[in-house]
C-alpha cells in the first residue's frame, strides 16, 4: 500500500488531500501512470509534466529515477510546482550537491544568531535564510541556487562565500547589507533555511529544526515579489513563458555582475 498525499492544485485534480495506492514496488514512471487512472472523470487534469514527486520527503529529483522503486508503505507527496505546497523539508541536488530547504516559523526570539549558532553547530554544511516572502515556488529557489552554484564553480561569485552570493541574487542586490536588511532572518518573519552538504548531515540539522518548521511555500508572495521589485503588468506581458514573474527574476539574479 502506498500513501499519496496531494498538495495544492493536486487535490482538485481528486477531490481528495489523500489517496491510497494498493501497490507496491513500482518506478516513478509506472506510480504515475497509475495514478492518472485513479483521476476522477471531469476533474482538472493533472499536469504530469510540472508536478513534483516527494518520496518520503525527499524530492525524486535527487534520485537516480532509473533505479528508484516506490515500495510498500512509503508516503508519495504531489506538489504542482507552479502553485506551490510542499512537505516540512525538500532535497534535491543542483550541481553535484546535495541541497535541504526546509520553512522556520517566525518567532520573536529567532534573529541572526540563529544562523550564526547553526553554522558554529553544523561546519560542514553551507546555511543561508531568506525570508519566505522573497521565494516564490521551488522552482525558482532551485533556479537561483544554480545561479550561485556555478557562479562558485567558475570562480565569479558576487562574493566570497556562496551563503552570501545566494543572499545577494535573491535581494537581487550587490551590496551585501541591502541584501541582509532586505530577505535577511527578522523576528516574527517566516524564513526558508537553505543547507548544503552532505545527506547524513542534512538529516541531523532536520531532526534539530522539525519542531520549528512549517510546511514549505503555503502562501503564496506574487503580489509581494512584484511591488517590491516593481515589476509592472507590461513586464509580465513581456516575457513568453508559463512562469514570467519567476523568470524575471532569475533573470535579473543572473546579470548581477
Amino acid at each position: 500500500m502506498i500513501t499519496v498525499k496531494l498538495i495544492g492544485g493536486a487535490k482538485k485534480s481528486f477531490s481528495t488531500e489523500k489517496l491510497e495506492i494498493d501497490t507496491s514496488d513500482v518506478s516513478i514512471s509506472e506510480f504515475i501512470d497509475l495514478l492518472l487512472k485513479l483521476q476522477p472523470p471531469n476533474s482538472p487534469k493533472l499536469d504530469v509534466n510540472n508536478i513534483l514527486i516527494a518520496i518520503n520527503g525527499v524530492d525524486s529529483s535527487a534520485m537516480d529515477t532509473k533505479t528508484v522503486v516506490i515500495k510498500n508503505n512509503d508516503l508519495v507527496s504531489i506538489i504542482p510546482v507552479i502553485h506551490g505546497g510542499s512537505s516540512k523539508r525538500l532535497i534535491c541536488e543542483i550541481a553535484k550537491k546535495e541541497i535541504q530547504i526546509m520553512e522556520i516559523k517566525g518567532e520573536k526570539t529567532l534573529d541572526v544568531k540563529f544562523i550564526d549558532e547553526l553554522r558554529t553547530k553544523y561546519p560542514k554544511l553551507h546555511l543561508q535564510a531568506i525570508s519566505s516572502d522573497f521565494i516564490a515556488n521551488y522552482s525558482h529557489f532551485k533556479k537561483i541556487t544554480s545561479l550561485s552554484l556555478e557562479s562558485k564553480k567558475n570562480n565569479f561569485l558576487l562574493s566570497k562565500k556562496l551563503e552570501t552570493d545566494i543572499l545577494m541574487r535573491f535581494a537581487l542586490t550587490k551590496q551585501i547589507s541591502s541584501a541582509i536588511t532586505a530577505v535577511g532572518i527578522k523576528p516574527k518573519k517566516n524564513f526558508i533555511l537553505i543547507a548544503i552538504g552532505n545527506k547524513k548531515t542534512l538529516n541531523l540539522l532536520y531532526s534539530d529544526l522539525l519542531s520549528i518548521s512549517v510546511y514549505l511555500f503555503q502562501k503564496n508572495h506574487d503580489l509581494f515579489l512584484k511591488k517590491y521589485f516593481k515589476i509592472t503588468k507590461n513586464h509580465l506581458d513581456s516575457v513568453y513563458s508559463k512562469t514570467p514573474l519567476e523568470d524575471i527574476l532569475v533573470e535579473k539574479a543572473a546579470v548581477l555582475l
